[in-house]
């Protein structure tokens, strides 16, 4: 755990390199929620549709999400949030003209009722 989550607008999806931004996300969450290295598990999900407000665009989106288990302080998540953010502003370039949104969240859920599975081919 965690399990990561990083929806991103189609016109980024040449921007930024996904997998050097998996690892880079997971080495964050090792360093500031004390994760192990091989529980972090990032998976990219391009969004189709993205709109703001009233906004006739030209507008996009990176929203990543932690579900990790309880336990973790509220400063080391914050510092989580806040790291993925700069790391989010040095990777991810809008293209010119347009606005380029992104937010993190950090959510714990339920130990009890998580459930997960390797199997090997």
């Amino acid at each position: 755990m965690p399990q990561i989550s990083v929806d991103y607008s189609p016109e980024l999806a040449g921007s930024f390199d996904r997998r050097e931004l998996g690892l880079a996300i997971n080495r964050l969450a090792v360093k500031t929620i004390n994760a192990s290295p091989e529980a972090c598990k990032t998976v990219f999900r391009e969004v189709q549709d993205f709109v703001v407000g009233e906004s006739a665009g030209p507008d996009s989106q990176v929203y990543v999400e932690f579900q990790i288990f309880p336990g973790r302080t509220p400063e080391a998540k914050a510092a989580l949030t806040e790291a993925v953010m700069a790391l989010l502003a040095e990777r991810v370039v809008p293209a010119p003209g347009t606005r380029l949104f992104t937010a993190v969240n950090v959510q714990d859920i339920d130990r009890d009722s998580y459930r997960s599975a390797t199997l090997d081919g």
